[in-house]
């Protein structure tokens, strides 16, 4: 061993990194830091989010806009890691809505973070994937976000 060099090798082998999606969404995440606090901010980063989104997740997205906000007054508009998302208010994420594209997944999904109160016995879903949004699907997440907020 060479006095003052390491023979030890790290292997990169297997590592890839974060994906060009990932380092996106931290920087949307660095940018919406920089906005925390400013309702009408975060709305319109929000509807900047979703005008960005395909068909048919964008038209979700929308709706999905229109059911929390009318049944979550409350929770503050804004993105999260640069999907529309909606705070308490600690500005703490309690559901978001995420495009299919935004990482190559075969659905959009409807999430709830740790702040919903979904809790239901020792184990319950935080997760929904998305397909279409018909009248069912639109009232099962209306009573979703209502007791999310409970």
């Amino acid at each position: 061993m060479t006095k003052g060099k390491s023979t030890t090798k790290k292997s990169t082998k297997g590592t890839k990194g974060f994906s060009a999606e990932e380092k996106a969404a931290m920087k949307e995440r660095a940018k919406e830091l920089k906005m925390a606090g400013d309702r009408a901010a975060g709305e319109a980063a929000l509807m900047a989010a979703i005008a960005k989104m395909q068909e048919p997740d964008r038209s979700m997205a929308k709706r999905l806009h229109a059911i929390v906000t009318a049944n979550a007054p409350d929770l503050f508009p804004k993105t999260w890691y640069g999907m529309p998302a909606y705070a308490n208010k600690d500005e703490k994420a309690v559901c978001f809505f995420q495009d299919a594209a935004k990482f190559k997944a075969r659905y959009a999904t409807l999430g709830f973070s740790d702040t919903a109160k979904l809790d239901e016995g020792a184990i319950w879903p935080t997760s929904f994937a998305l397909k279409k949004l018909g009248p069912a699907e639109e009232a099962k997440i209306a009573a979703l976000v209502k007791k999310a907020v409970s």
